[in-house]
């Protein structure tokens, strides 16, 4: 039971697979690291369900690798999904001046959500989320670029290393 909570080994596990599916992948380290960063971004905006094509789209434009994209995704999971939703909406109501227009007063999301309709939910909810999601998924987006980058460029030039080592030994 406890393993469909928290991963065997811990996260440390989860961030090592990745890393190494990551810097496996046979693409230029820009098209990984680019695609990787498109999936980030995607997890930011409050479309859930969308996130892979909005991670494809923003990879096509960024020359990125959809493999990545599609890796990149995983960012969003149901442990960070709170904690995303809650910035978004804070940080668009701020850019919006929503927060001193609303006094203090709270938002019944549950009310809003039982009637499901997209007027009523778009203005208080979905509109400061997606204002909200820029920031952070360009700051995140470059950060996970440039972080990337350079460990796929070193990751992919050891193996390389690697394997003509392997080779000149069998010779």
């Amino acid at each position: 039971m406890r393993g469909l909570i928290w991963p065997r080994g811990g996260l440390a596990r989860v961030f090592r697979y990745f890393k190494i599916r990551i810097v496996r992948l046979t693409a230029s380290p820009h098209a990984i690291a680019a695609g990787v960063a498109a999936g980030i971004m995607a997890s930011w905006t409050p479309f859930i369900g969308f996130h892979f094509l909005l991670a494809f789209a923003i990879a096509f434009l960024l020359a990125g690798n959809m493999v990545a994209a599609a890796l990149g995704t995983a960012f969003g999971n149901p442990l960070t999904f709170p904690f995303i939703w809650a910035a978004t909406w804070e940080i668009g109501n701020r850019i919006l001046g929503e927060t001193a227009r609303r006094g203090g007063r709270h938002l019944d999301l549950v009310r809003l959500l039982e009637h499901a309709d997209l007027k009523q939910v778009w203005d208080p909810v979905l509109k400061p989320m997606l204002i909200g999601s820029i920031p952070p998924a360009l700051l995140s987006g470059l950060a996970i670029y440039l972080l990337l980058f350079l460990v796929v460029r070193n990751g992919q030039a050891r193996r390389r290393r690697q394997l003509a080592a392997g080779r000149s030994k069998s010779a």
